[in-house]
């Protein structure tokens, strides 16, 4: 069991890392108070920012996965 909460660790810390050097897209306020943003607006993801995206994804499909087989392996009282 201690071997998934250390991947699930891993995959935190890479999952916060990734996410905190993502740029920032549009300016948030504008979204909230009604101005014309682009926030929303179908932009095409390129080189280093598709890579970044997709790592994003990958890691946080991951992360669901080990939070999941942890709390039924816990349920279970499976010793791995």
């Amino acid at each position: 069991m201690y071997f998934l909460d250390y991947i699930l660790l891993a995959i935190s810390v890479l999952l916060v890392i990734i996410i905190v050097i993502q740029n920032p897209k549009d300016d948030v306020n504008k979204a909230f108070s009604g101005e014309k943003s682009e926030l929303f607006a179908n932009q095409k993801q390129r080189g280093m920012e598709r890579v970044i995206n997709i790592t994003t994804a990958v890691l946080s499909i991951a992360f669901f996965v080990v939070a999941f087989l942890i709390a039924i392996l816990d349920r279970m009282d499976f010793i791995i």
